[in-house]
């Protein structure tokens, strides 16, 4: 387990080693959202990162008679 300091400033510095197994890059964005009684930081991924993501999908799905 890691301890980490709040400054004065309300900042944090995320340790190295967390940041390598989670491949954090410096400038990187991520979401800070508290939940039950803890900070949790999601990395956000770029938009880019999700082009492709349903390459494959099965669009054979029945159509109502007014949609073409």
């Amino acid at each position: 387990m890691t301890i980490v300091t709040i400054s004065s400033r309300y900042q944090v510095v995320i340790p190295r080693d967390v940041r390598e197994r989670l491949g954090l890059k410096p400038g990187q964005k991520v979401q800070a959202l508290p939940f039950k009684g803890r900070v949790e930081l999601i990395p956000l991924e770029p938009i880019e990162a999700a082009r492709g993501f349903v390459r494959g999908i099965d669009t054979t799905v029945p159509r109502e008679g007014d949609r073409t």
